[in-house]
């Protein structure tokens, strides 16, 4: 795979409390503008995103593409993969607020596939996720739970 380099700007304007941002996905302009600000952080969202929620999309989106990856090379491509991804963030004494989880639900749909093989191919798709590697790497625990349908 070649080097791949993507950028994002960020704008904030304000103090912590009272101010609020903007994300724009530089590179390829799929995104612009979207809105944050530390209440919809932390509480409701208000149709605002955060970064822990863009979080759990690259790891989501990096994970699907992994284990669609495995699965195409092993012969047996998805039909269909869902997956709901869940960041959590919490305090850790002594070291403040730190992403500590996220949880993986992947419902897949794959004609003519093992459970077994199937439990074989989201292994090696976790081992394979950069985002994975990059959340272990960090201490961050992650749960997979799989359901498989033929």
């Amino acid at each position: 795979m070649p080097r791949i380099v993507r950028d994002a700007d960020v704008a904030w304007e304000g103090n912590l409390a009272r101010g609020h941002g903007a994300m724009t996905a530089a590179t390829s302009g799929a995104f612009i503008g979207l809105s944050y600000s530390l209440p919809t952080r932390i509480g409701d969202a208000e149709g605002k995103t955060s970064p822990e929620e863009l979080l759990a999309a690259a790891h989501g989106g990096c994970f699907t593409m992994s284990l669609a990856g495995e699965l195409t090379g092993a012969g047996t491509p998805p039909g269909r993969l869902d997956v709901h991804c869940r960041i959590t963030m919490d305090e850790v004494e002594g070291r403040g607020h730190l992403i500590v989880h996220s949880a993986l639900e992947v419902h897949a749909s794959v004609p003519e596939l093992s459970e077994d093989a199937f439990a074989a191919a989201v292994e090696a798709a976790h081992s394979g996720c950069s985002f994975s590697t990059l959340l272990r790497d960090a201490g961050v625990s992650i749960d997979i739970q799989t359901t498989l349908e033929s």
